[in-house]
């Protein structure tokens, strides 16, 4: 069923992580806004590269199109999309607002880049899991994979993700995306983030449509390896070629796509 009504939610989408997940966009702009511009990133480039939160969607419309939805089932709810959820200054408040109406469990997908900021952690801790993206174990890879905004600093990246860690009583994954340049880094990239103190810790690599090639599942294997031999029993390892992948059936594809990249056919 294709409706092109929607600005704001898209999908579901069937998610190895997060199950059948409706899709957010709390930036939802033309132009991706975004305070990396990863090399792989299945978005597209970063047209608008920024560490500055202001409200792009109003609350009360995005609530507007949750209650015009058709009845489905849905595992969870899902802020994500076209850049860097936490650059909108009202999440909070809209996941207040979601969880006000909806009973599904509620997930942030972040980057992590704006992790040590007060105002974004009091608006995280607020959802029932986080996503946290930890790509990386320098300074010089930062640059090298997700070339961020100027302002963003790879040590407060990992210094605010265990201060987070603290005082969240939620799911925290790391979703790591390995492609050729940062497969080398896997074992102190798995050393970082084993000091986090995340629940889990989930091997990706881009098997939609991206801007680079894709890691074969051997070479994912062995990263996999390194990360559960770092890790050992203090934190469970999962990867994306070892999980079962269904097809998503979007009510808009066009809209989902723009969001999350291809599907391979």
């Amino acid at each position: 069923m294709e409706q092109h009504h929607y600005q704001y939610i898209y999908g579901p989408v069937t998610s190895w992580r997060l199950g059948k997940s409706l899709g957010i966009d709390p930036v939802s702009t033309d132009e991706k806004t975004c305070s990396f511009n990863c090399v792989y990133c299945q978005a597209g480039r970063t047209t608008v590269l920024t560490v500055e939160r202001k409200v792009f969607v109003p609350t009360e419309a995005l609530i507007r199109e949750l209650r015009a939805l058709p009845e489905m089932e849905i595992d969870s709810i899902t802020f994500a999309g076209n850049g860097e959820p936490t650059l909108a200054k009202n999440l909070g408040e809209m996941i207040r607002a979601v969880r006000g109406i909806r009973e599904e469990k509620i997930a942030v997908i972040t980057n992590a880049s704006l992790i040590d900021r007060k105002d974004v952690q009091e608006d995280l801790v607020l959802a029932d899991l986080v996503e946290a993206k930890l790509d990386v174990c320098s300074a010089d890879s930062l640059q090298k994979v997700n070339h961020p905004s100027a302002e963003i600093v790879w040590e407060a990246i990992v210094t605010g993700l265990k201060t987070f860690r603290k005082i969240y009583q939620g799911h925290l994954n790391l979703q790591i995306m390995f492609v050729a340049g940062n497969q080398a880094d896997a074992a102190d990239i798995a050393r970082a983030a084993l000091g986090i103190g995340a629940d889990e810790i989930e091997i990706n690599t881009p098997l939609r449509e991206s801007p680079v090639k894709p890691l074969s599942p051997a070479e994912i294997g062995k990263v996999t390896d390194i990360f559960r031999s770092t890790c050992g029993t203090a934190v469970k390892v999962r990867s994306v070629y070892e999980e079962k992948r269904e097809k998503s059936e979007p009510f808009c594809r066009r809209a989902t796509e723009r969001r999350r990249g291809k599907e391979p056919e």
